[in-house]
């Protein structure tokens, strides 16, 4: 049984299209990040309320890495045991993925990172039948 998978992610959500002895099945996750909101800077940089501006947007960025992280664990866990993994996308974050998929021991099994526009579920679903069947 071969199990391959192709996923359309970004940062708000990833399609699984996961093909297996001919069957396609198609679920999503939404990843349910925190908008991320970037401070105006001041004109004193060494002023008080600058420091606690750049210590606020830290405690921030980690908060949001933190939930980053967690919404690629998720994608991880539900394509861990396939056999060939193709990632598409139209941002960064097809490429965050693969980094952590192979941080984590899943980078042998990735045979092709390439971008893409949004896309509905069906076109998604077409072009991983499409990308296996070559």
């Amino acid at each position: 049984m071969q199990k391959q998978v192709g996923l359309w992610v970004d940062h708000r959500k990833a399609v699984i299209t996961t093909l297996i002895d001919g069957s396609v099945i198609t679920s999503e996750i939404l990843s349910n990040l925190d908008k991320r909101v970037r401070f105006a800077s001041g004109s004193n940089a060494n002023s008080p309320d600058k420091k606690l501006l750049s210590m606020a947007e830290d405690v921030r960025d980690r908060h949001y890495e933190g939930q980053l992280n967690a919404y690629y664990a998720q994608i991880a866990s539900l394509i861990k045991d396939a056999s060939a993994i193709w990632i598409i996308g139209p941002g960064e974050a097809k490429h965050e993925l693969e980094t952590h998929l192979k941080t984590h021991g899943f980078g042998e099994g990735i045979v092709a990172i390439e971008p893409a526009d949004k896309l509905t579920n069906r076109q998604i679903a077409s072009k991983v039948r499409t990308f296996y069947l070559k």
